[in-house]
């Protein structure tokens, strides 16, 4: 439980992040999409040989992240509970002493409207299924739907909402959408949408 008190982590902040990363000028979005290709405890030079997104190395001993140069994907390369997200801009992967630690994102390049924030979203969730991951928490934390009592809890103004994941006893991940005041389109409704992976240790 206390694992999943610190990936509840500090939403607030994280979502300011995020929108500060998806409205910088200056990254371009490549139309070809770059990858970031990784699994969760893999030593990080194996990443970086086979990722098509250019990213530094790791310091060995230490515990730091690394952000790709450009837009990029993730392509979570588990051959049982692997998945695919759409272009991000917002892609920080953590490193402990040269392995992949954890990975914390935002599968969007820009703050998204409702109906494509669902659609990221429930594609997502349907990947997980698929590929064997189950919800967790779920009293508290149901997993994301298209209804409209859904969307009824998405649109109020400060509302966070989350969903937790776990794929056997090797990983667990936090999808976070929340919404965003984007100054650029003050009349529009938009969201942001996080998502952190990390090692599952036993929490249920």
């Amino acid at each position: 439980m206390r694992l999943l008190h610190r990936l509840g982590w500090r939403c607030g902040a994280l979502a300011l992040a995020v929108a500060a990363l998806l409205i910088v000028v200056g990254i371009e979005t490549l139309s070809d999409e770059p990858e970031i290709a990784l699994v969760i405890g893999e030593p990080w030079e194996d990443m970086r040989r086979r990722s098509s997104a250019e990213i530094d190395s790791a310091i060995a001993g230490h515990y730091w992240g690394r952000m790709p140069k450009s837009d990029a994907r993730l392509r979570f390369t588990d051959p049982q509970y692997g998945f695919v997200t759409p272009l991000a801009r917002f892609f920080s992967v953590s490193f402990d002493d040269s392995r992949v630690s954890n990975v914390r994102m935002s599968p969007q390049i820009e703050p998204l409207l409702l109906d494509d924030t669902l659609k990221v979203v429930l594609d997502l969730q349907d990947q997980w299924r698929r590929a064997g991951w189950v919800p967790i928490r779920t009293r508290e934390f149901p997993s994301f739907a298209d209804t409209p009592q859904w969307r009824d809890r998405l649109r109020e103004t400060k509302n966070v909402e989350k969903a937790y994941w776990r794929a056997g006893d090797k990983y667990q991940l936090m999808l976070v959408v929340s919404r965003f005041e984007d100054k650029k389109r003050p009349t529009e409704e938009r969201y942001l949408i996080t998502l952190a992976i990390h090692k599952s240790r036993g929490v249920q």
